[in-house]
């Protein structure tokens, strides 16, 4: 019987978080149902509250495309460093060694890219155009 109270009690934060997490939902959801609007049509389009105007059909120019992945590599290293930060004492040297080659890495393909202009917005043909106008 000791044993299954001692349990229960390590268990008494787990339960705790579940019943707040439950509220929280039934909170947001039963708001939504009280709050929300009433009647919405079912054949108009609907997102956000807003009625779309204009073509789903947009054209993002590649830069953004670059930007976003840029954004994504560099996003997922600053997880590892900062995975890195939180058990560097742990780590020890090994581990400075070790995010030391990392960032190494980085910088030296941070360096590649922008040797090859993989980090020119502009495209060639109007970085030749510019050279064009220049003489």
């Amino acid at each position: 019987m000791v044993q299954t109270v001692s349990q229960i009690e390590t268990l008494l934060p787990l339960i705790y978080y579940g019943a707040a997490v439950v509220g929280i939902v039934a909170v947001m959801l039963g708001g939504s149902y009280l709050l929300g609007q009433k009647g919405r049509s079912v054949g108009e389009p609907f997102e956000s509250g807003i009625v779309p105007v204009g073509t789903s059909q947009i054209r993002y120019a590649v830069p953004f495309y670059l930007i976003a992945i840029f954004f994504v590599i560099f996003d997922l290293e600053a997880v590892f460093l900062f995975a890195w930060a939180i058990a560097f004492r742990e780590a020890g040297w090994a581990g400075f060694i070790e995010i030391s080659v990392f960032v190494g890495v980085l910088v030296v393909a941070l360096i590649y890219l922008w040797r090859i202009g993989a980090l020119e917005w502009r495209t060639a043909r109007q970085i030749r155009q510019e050279g064009l106008r220049r003489r």
